[in-house]
């Protein structure tokens, strides 16, 4: 059995390389298609949101009552406060973080530091023009929040929401409602 050579395992290998590339060049395109509200004021976001309706995350397990409250920062950054009930624990979860901007956005795409170094991508998918409602996702689609400035939504509104939302390439089938309670 003849044994290849450098320059033709190399050959070889050259196809299932760039389909390889296509591929992550592709889904990673795909990813990044989510279109984003053409702009946000920042000052009109800020304050409370009662979160409506979600993808469940690990870091919300046994959550109700879920709130994020927005707080622009002099410089130029937003304070993220989440808090959440935990019946089970009979206790209130809450984490802070700090968002930054994305240039050129229009305010819509924010990166959201929990922790260092690690940012998640915020996006501003949807967004009432009194903002009374948002619906914010992350481009990979695995992350999506419906968010109200009351602790209820009309039920038309909401499945107007979904409609957009599954156009935008969300799985619907992954969302789950939030209960949430009064201040």
């Amino acid at each position: 059995m003849r044994t290849l050579k450098n320059s033709e395992k190399f050959a070889l290998a050259m196809p299932i390389l760039a389909a390889a590339g296509i591929l992550f060049l592709s889904h990673s395109t795909k990813a990044q298609d989510l279109e984003t509200v053409p702009y946000v004021d920042l000052e009109k976001y800020a304050g409370k949101w009662y979160e409506i309706a979600s993808f469940p995350q690990s870091f919300q397990k046994g959550c109700t009552c879920t709130k994020a409250t927005y707080t622009p920062n002099d410089d130029g950054t937003i304070g993220v406060e989440n808090s959440c009930n935990i019946p089970a624990k009979g206790k209130t979860k809450t984490s802070t973080a700090i968002a930054t901007v994305e240039d050129g956005s229009g305010n819509a795409k924010l990166k959201v530091q929990f922790f260092w170094p690690f940012k998640g991508k915020y996006w501003i998918i949807d967004l009432a023009k009194d903002y009374s409602y948002a619906v914010v996702g992350h481009p990979n689609r695995k992350y999506l929040w419906i968010l109200s400035r009351t602790p209820e939504m009309d039920k038309k509104l909401y499945e107007r929401l979904l409609e957009g939302i599954a156009d935008k390439g969300f799985n619907l089938s992954k969302l789950e409602k939030t209960i949430q309670c009064e201040d």
